[in-house]
C-alpha cells in the first residue's frame, strides 16, 4: 500500500512540475503527465505473470481451424429467433471491416518534425470504414459448384 501511495504521490508531483511549461498545449501536457504516471505504476506493479499462454494457444487453434477450406451451412436469424438457411457455404464468415492491408500509415510532418498516422487506402484505392456490422460469406450456388461472396448484415 505504501508503494502505491508513493507512486501516486510522485505522479502528483510530476503533474505539478510539468505544469510549469506554458508553451505546450493542454493535450500535450496531459499526455506527458499520463505517460509519467503509467511508467511509475508499471514499475511499482509490473506486468501480469502469464506462464501457460492458454488463451493464445486456444486462439492459435481457432485460427488454424478457420484456415481449412471446410464446407459449412450459413443461417440467418429473424426477429423471432427462428433460423433460416441462407446457403451452403465454404469456411466461416469474415467481418466486412477486416482489411487486407494496414489501415493507417506513418508520415513525418515537416512542420512539426514528428511522425503522425494518416488513413491509407486499400489496394483497390478505397478507404474502408473502421467498423461495420456486415459479414462476407462464400455461398455455393445451388445450380453449380461455383462459389460467390455474399454480404450479410444482421
Amino acid at each position: 500500500m505504501k508503494k502505491i501511495f508513493a507512486v501516486v504521490f510522485l505522479g502528483f508531483i510530476t503533474l505539478l512540475l510539468n505544469g510549469c511549461d506554458s508553451d505546450k498545449s493542454s493535450d500535450a501536457i496531459q499526455q506527458q503527465q499520463q505517460e509519467s504516471i503509467n511508467k511509475q505504476l508499471d514499475m511499482a506493479i509490473g506486468m501480469p505473470s502469464v506462464v501457460n499462454g492458454q488463451e493464445k494457444r486456444v486462439l492459435k487453434d481457432i485460427i488454424e481451424m478457420r484456415d481449412k477450406q471446410i464446407v459449412t451451412i450459413t443461417y440467418t436469424q429473424d426477429m423471432n429467433g427462428k433460423l433460416h438457411k441462407m446457403c451452403d457455404s465454404i469456411g466461416y464468415g469474415i467481418s466486412a471491416a477486416v482489411q487486407y492491408t494496414n489501415p493507417q500509415r506513418v508520415v513525418y510532418s515537416v512542420v512539426k518534425g514528428t511522425a503522425v498516422t494518416i488513413p491509407q487506402a486499400d489496394p483497390n484505392g478505397l478507404f474502408n470504414p473502421g467498423s461495420t456490422e456486415g459479414t462476407w460469406v462464400m455461398c455455393k450456388s445451388p445450380e453449380s459448384s461455383k462459389v460467390a461472396p455474399v454480404y450479410v448484415e444482421p
